[in-house]
């Protein structure tokens, strides 16, 4: 969304983003809103809570491979 673009002009060092899907943006998602933001590091949350936001954490990391954005799942 265009309200996460204009982070990008913050130069974020840390940015938490949900990937469990159901109630959140899922991975592919919040691949796509850490690359607008671009912050230095992106910390996954809001996943495997509960049945319906499985998702996995290394996919997210895959998904930014090579952006220059590290990604620590705590």
């Amino acid at each position: 969304i265009s309200e996460m673009e204009a982070l990008k002009a913050e130069k974020l060092d840390v940015a938490f983003l949900p990937i469990g899907g159901t109630y959140t943006m899922d991975v592919p998602e919040a691949a796509e809103a850490a690359q607008a933001i671009s912050p230095k590091i992106v910390i996954p949350t809001h996943f495997n809570l509960l049945p319906e936001t499985r998702a996995d954490p290394q996919e997210f990391q895959r998904r930014l491979a090579g952006s220059g954005i590290e990604v620590r799942a705590l």
